[in-house]
């Protein structure tokens, strides 16, 4: 693996044809997660954005396959993921996108949080969310009862007063 000195932030995002099924679909990310990977890079995260609506047409297909890497790598790796993302008839588009000043730097670990975080909402509620969404339904049918005898109340008080009348 190169020199942590050496490898510089990068962000890449590819759409995969839309006719492919899943397991072709994990298998095209996978061959592109081990490139990365065998040629000296260092993954941070990915985002798996889905199938989604393109844009516009590309290539006779109007929806694709979305996905997200986040990755440490050197430069000569880019090259050589950009040349497979070009032979590859399966992907639609592809964008690589190199981080190289100390800002950028920290924007691309920003995103690499964002995507970290939408990674463990897509994996479905934690206990804690359930509790706090059941603590709260809770509270709604208490302050329903609630309200429901302060109504009561206010009814005999005001029937009290007709009748005193």
């Amino acid at each position: 693996m190169a020199d942590e000195a050496q490898l510089r932030f990068y962000e890449t995002m590819f759409i995969i044809k839309p006719t492919l099924v899943e397991e072709e679909i994990k298998a095209k990310i996978d061959f592109f997660k081990d490139v990365i990977t065998n040629n000296g890079g260092h993954i941070e995260t990915c985002l798996d954005m889905g199938m989604r609506q393109l844009a516009y047409e590309i290539k006779k297909c109007q929806r694709g396959y979305y996905f997200v890497i986040y990755f440490k790598a050197s430069a000569t790796l880019i090259k050589e993921l950009v040349r497979l993302y070009k032979i590859n008839e399966e992907i639609l588009r592809f964008i690589v996108i190199s981080y190289k000043k100390k800002k950028w730097e920290k924007a691309w670990h920003t995103l690499v949080d964002r995507a970290n975080k939408k990674s463990e909402k897509s994996r479905g509620l934690k206990k804690d969310d359930s509790s706090k969404r059941e603590n709260k339904e809770q509270e709604q049918q208490e302050d329903d009862n609630t309200k429901s005898i302060a109504d009561t109340n206010n009814e005999k008080e005001q029937l009290q007063q007709v009748e005193a009348q």
